[in-house]
């Protein structure tokens, strides 16, 4: 009894271990990685923007014409990037965040900060921009989320120029199935009495905190003086935006493989010490113990919602 006490104890102690490791690895070690993924996509953004040509573009009436005046070109919608490069810079001076924004949502792609949905308008572009960030892992990004409140704003820069948004409503919990929060909303003209489509922005991150239960929702209007870029060149996508950012499910498989090889590289450094009670046994163990519980944790830390 003595013996299954003590080893049910040890092994308790090790799972507990274990687990605060990988929190450890979450909610700081993760953040190593985007702050140098930051770094790269700023740097990135910089160089687009300086490579972008104006956005407006002076025009002459006709020859014809008696009088000459000066207008300016519309927006013209700048072609979107690949998935995972840099796309704009957002910032909300109420929680302290000032983020490069990515293309796309997947896994990787929101490792390296906050991601547009692919197949919503970017910003500043007519129609609902969508922006998914962590609130926990990875720097935390949308982790303030909850504190924004009506009226509070949110600047976000693009290369079609700088956009300032403002919420309308305090932010909101949804069901991670519940993706119409992405769609465009419409409002009637007082003059024309025609659906006119509002240019808004839509911030999701996984609610409560340390939960992915639910998505917060956070809702903006654009104030700009200055008419919106023209909606995206093509259709939105058929396949509406994944709310839920469940993870990757073919990185299931490698989670538990990696899973059963920790265990079994632990049994053996585990037996081994017992034959040999040295600190060099202990040390040679240690370091293949700990290079596969690093992989492991990797493929488990990718089956979470991508948002987490």
């Amino acid at each position: 009894m003595r013996r299954v006490v003590s080893g049910t104890g040890r092994l308790l102690i090790t799972l507990g271990i274990l687990i605060l490791l990988f929190v450890a690895y979450q909610l700081w070690g993760t953040g190593i990685y985007q702050a140098r993924a930051q770094d790269d996509l700023e740097h990135e953004f910089q160089q687009a923007l300086e490579q972008q040509p104006p956005t407006t573009t002076p025009t002459t009436a006709p020859p014809e014409s008696t009088t000459t005046t000066t207008t300016l070109a519309p927006l013209e919608a700048p072609a979107l990037p690949a998935e995972g490069e840099a796309v704009a810079r957002i910032r909300i001076p109420k929680i302290g965040v000032d983020q490069i924004v990515v293309e796309g949502t997947a896994v990787d792609d929101l490792r390296k900060g906050p991601g547009h949905y692919v197949g919503t308008p970017l910003p500043g572009q007519i129609g609902n921009a969508g922006i998914a960030g962590h609130r926990t892992t990875y720097g935390a990004p949308f982790g303030e989320l909850g504190e924004l409140k009506s009226g509070d704003e949110i600047f976000v820069q693009t290369l079609t120029g700088d956009w300032r948004y403002v919420l309308t409503e305090d932010p909101f919990a949804v069901k991670p199935s519940q993706t119409e929060v992405l769609l465009p909303r419409t409002q009637r003209n007082a003059l024309t009495g025609v659906e006119e489509t509002q240019t808004t922005l839509t911030l999701t991150t996984c609610h409560p905190k340390y939960s992915a239960a639910e998505r917060l929702i956070v809702n903006a209007h654009l104030e700009d003086a200055k008419p919106p870029a023209p909606p995206p060149p093509l259709p939105v996508a058929s396949k509406r935006p994944d709310l839920g950012l469940s993870g990757e499910r073919q990185s299931r498989t490698p989670t538990v493989l990696w899973g059963l090889i920790t265990l079994a590289v632990g049994l053996l450094w585990w037996l081994w010490f017992h034959r040999h009670p040295r600190w060099t046994t202990w040390f040679s163990g240690l370091i293949p113990f700990a290079v596969a519980l690093t992989v492991f944790y990797f493929f488990l830390e990718r089956v979470l919602p991508n948002n987490y």
